[in-house]
């Protein structure tokens, strides 16, 4: 389980069920993108109110962009810029409420307000990130990041 899963918050019922589907689709499959594309397309149905979902995944010192629902993104981030660079390089998950006042926030797409960045670690390794953006402002929550966090160990799982 991701180390950044605390056990003081509660896993909502309905993130638990997320997390088993996602065990569920991706049980008998090794190959890294199908596997990737079928989360990310799970998260953007369970997901309203959010414009982009998807994953970013560390390639000689950066990270690249990756299986993903949504519009056409930045393709590299350099580890400690913008949300997804700082979540690799803290190693820990981040909850923006407002973009737009994130130092050095990178702007994909202009209609992001909001957004959450879950690290993908495995054997101690950072694999890349889980990124959901939102045109809402305060779109995710402490919860969001807890269940988010239980449903990146699923995933880990598989890879």
């Amino acid at each position: 389980m991701n180390s950044t899963v605390e056990s003081n918050h509660a896993i909502s019922k309905e993130y638990t069920q997320l997390s088993n589907q996602l065990d569920a689709l991706l049980t008998g499959e090794s190959n890294l993108t199908a596997n990737l594309s079928n989360a990310s397309a799970l998260l953007n149905q369970f997901f309203d109110r959010i414009n982009w979902v998807g994953f970013y995944l560390m390639e000689d010192g950066e990270l690249v962009l990756g299986p993903f629902q949504g519009l056409p993104a930045c393709v590299r981030i350099k580890v400690g810029k913008g949300v997804c660079g700082t979540s690799v390089e803290k190693r820990e998950s981040i909850v923006v409420p407002d973009v737009n006042a994130f130092p050095g926030h990178i702007v994909c797409d202009a209609a992001s307000r909001s957004e959450i960045v879950v690290p993908i670690i495995k054997d101690d390794v950072v694999l890349g990130v889980l990124d959901i953006d939102s045109p809402e402002l305060n779109r995710f929550s402490e919860e969001d990041r807890v269940g988010l966090e239980l449903v990146v160990s699923t995933l880990v799982k598989h890879l």
